[in-house]
């Protein structure tokens, strides 16, 4: 019964991080097209600051922790579950994509982004690409 618990909890870790890192960039595309110092440009630094701090960045770590917890339960049979590597590198990107998130908000907190509000359109597929794939690694366990 605990670890059915632990389960939901890793999965309404997910949801929420997964939110994060779909909602950040689009705030990037917006933030990348308005003017430095300006009362819209200091609006989504307190936003991004705030989802990056309070939501996205926690939610990763619990998603992680009981994602963890899960994994040496025994419910994964570490020589033959194949999936779970793969899945596993595909978490470690998305949290090196949580990473570079972290970096391009503390590049608009000092009006230091170089990129185009297309260069985040694009950068915003990233976390649904990885998504879909850790998605069916885990459900369909192809190997």
């Amino acid at each position: 019964m605990l670890l059915a618990y632990i389960k939901a909890f890793h999965i309404i870790a997910v949801i929420a991080w997964m939110a994060g890192l779909l909602y950040l960039p689009r705030l990037f595309v917006y933030h990348a097209g308005s003017k430095p110092g300006s009362e819209q440009s200091k609006t989504f630094k307190v936003m991004e600051r705030r989802l990056l701090r309070f939501i996205t960045t926690p939610a990763m770590l619990a998603a992680w922790a009981f994602g963890l917890i899960l994994a040496f339960s025994g419910a994964i049979d570490w020589s033959r579950d194949g999936w779970f590597h793969l899945k596993l590198a595909l978490v470690v990107l998305l949290s090196g994509y949580n990473g570079l998130l972290a970096m391009w908000t503390k590049d608009f907190a000092i009006d230091r982004n170089t990129r185009s509000p297309r260069f985040y359109r694009i950068a915003n597929e990233v976390p649904t690409l990885l998504m879909i794939a850790i998605v069916i690694l885990a459900v369909v366990r192809p190997f």
